[in-house]
Order: C-alpha cells, then sequence, then structure tokens
C-alpha cells in the first residue's frame, strides 16, 4: 500500500497503527525479560523511540530522535510513581535468584503497558493532526494514565491466555486431521 493510498484510507492508518503499538507492546515486555539491569531500560527505550518513528512516518510526521528522546523521557517517566518502577524492576535484578525473576517479570509488565500507552497517545495526538513539535505531555498524562492501566490489562489477559501443555494424565495425546 502506498503512502497516498494511507492519506485516502484513515481506517487502514488507524488499523496499521493499532497494530504497531500492540507489537511493540509485546517486544518491550519481552525485552523486560532481559537479566541484565539498567540494558533492559535501555532496549524497552529503543522500541519506545522505534514506535514513535514509525508512527510518525504512517502519519507522515517528521521525527526528530532528540526531540522523540525528550517526549519519552517526559511522558513515561513524567509520573514519580512511575519514573521510579522501571528502575526499581531493573535494579532489582541484581538480588541473586529471586531478583533477577521478580525484576523480570516487573520490567515486562512495566515496559509493555508504558510502550502501549506511549503509542495511543501518539495515536490520539497523529490523528488530531498533531506533530512531535506540538506534543504537550502534561496535556495528555490523564489519558497515558488511562492507557498504562489499559495496556496492563492486556498483557495480563495475554499471560493468561497462553498456551500451556495438555494436563498429564498418563494417556497419550494424539491429534486428528
Amino acid at each position: 500500500m502506498t503512502e497516498n493510498t494511507l492519506e485516502t484510507c484513515p481506517e487502514e492508518r488507524l488499523r496499521q497503527a493499532e497494530h504497531l503499538v500492540r507489537m511493540s507492546m509485546y517486544y518491550a515486555a519481552g525485552l523486560g525479560l532481559v537479566p541484565v539491569p539498567v540494558f533492559d531500560l535501555v532496549c524497552i527505550t529503543g522500541v519506545q523511540l522505534d514506535l514513535l518513528r514509525r508512527l510518525s512516518n504512517l502519519y507522515d510526521v517528521k521525527f526528530s530522535k532528540d526531540v522523540g528522546k525528550n517526549i519519552v523521557a517526559s511522558l513515561v517517566g513524567g509520573g514519580v510513581s512511575y519514573s521510579i518502577a522501571p528502575l526499581f524492576a531493573s535494579a532489582v535484578k541484581l538480588i541473586p535468584l529471586v531478583g533477577s525473576v521478580l525484576g523480570a517479570v516487573s520490567m515486562s509488565a512495566t515496559g509493555g503497558a508504558a510502550t502501549y500507552a506511549l503509542g495511543k497517545v501518539f495515536i490520539e495526538h497523529f490523528e488530531s493532526g498533531g506533530t512531535i513539535l506540538t506534543f504537550d505531555p502534561k496535556a495528555v498524562r490523564a489519558f497515558y494514565e488511562d492507557q498504562l492501566k489499559e495496556g496492563s490489562a492486556i498483557l495480563a489477559k495475554a499471560k493468561d491466555n497462553v498456551v500451556r501443555p495438555p494436563e498429564q494424565s498418563g494417556k497419550l495425546v494424539t491429534e486428528t486431521k
């Protein structure tokens, strides 16, 4: 599909934007499982910047990596409780055994939900004609917080829907076609 076709088909552009947000959320959640403290934060921030760049391209909005970094820092790190959470989740991985597991689970959920919220905020911003330069993090804080909760719920549901092996009942499980 060409860019001109996207301009004439806002529904398709929105569908693609939603898909980018979902995929980026899952990438960020996966990277949260990386056992190396701080490296996980760097990787998740990279996914978030890439999401902003890709959404900007989709909406034909000029993207600047430096401005993007500032936006991610101000929006994602804007809430005091949230700005500390990723650092804590990453740092707890330093505790032998238990810390690695707790940190990975926490960082996965936090990074994935934050990425989802960031993407949803920018879809709304770009859909309303906004640009990177006209973005005001303070003006979207409440919407971001709502989307953060929604992203957390989506990840929790996805975790619950993970395919599990059939129960071991001593019987051979066969597949028929």
